[in-house]
């Protein structure tokens, strides 16, 4: 059994503000939403605008993403949102991330993220400038 993550595992960290209308029939924020809160997050982590991973004309997609909901998360609040750079490949970087309510762990997501040239619409191999940026971005423990 692996140990839960902390916010601290995380070397990049967001969060977003809860609405009302998130919320469901049952009080609570609808697991839908989860995947707009790991959206910001995995935002920031790869368009980081001091840290750009991209060169003009590319573009990043999502290619893929696993949500495992913990705990319910509750209205009103925030929730923090913490991500990490778990694999990279040739064109493509598999990011780590949790969200977090007042410092309780309510899910996961794994992600696959594409670097896509803008022209041709298709995959493109990282630069050695995003290389490095994306080994610095990796977890601090296994999250």
């Amino acid at each position: 059994m692996t140990t839960p993550p902390t916010l601290e595992s995380f070397p990049a960290r967001a969060y977003d503000k809860l609405r009302y209308g998130d919320t469901d029939r049952q009080g609570h924020v609808n697991n839908a939403v989860f995947g707009t809160f790991f959206e910001t997050g995995r935002v920031e982590l790869i368009l980081d605008a001091e840290h750009s991973l991209l060169e003009p004309g590319q573009s990043f997609v999502l290619a893929r993403i696993e949500i495992d909901l913990v705990a319910e998360i509750l209205w009103p609040g925030t929730v923090e949102i913490g991500s990490a750079v778990s694999r990279v490949g040739r064109s493509s970087i598999h990011v780590a991330q949790a969200l977090f309510q007042n410092g309780r762990l309510c899910a996961r997501a794994t992600s696959v993220v594409v670097l896509v040239d803008g022209t041709t619409r298709r995959s493109t191999p990282f630069g050695e400038a995003a290389i490095a940026r994306l080994k610095a971005l990796h977890l601090t423990d296994e999250a």
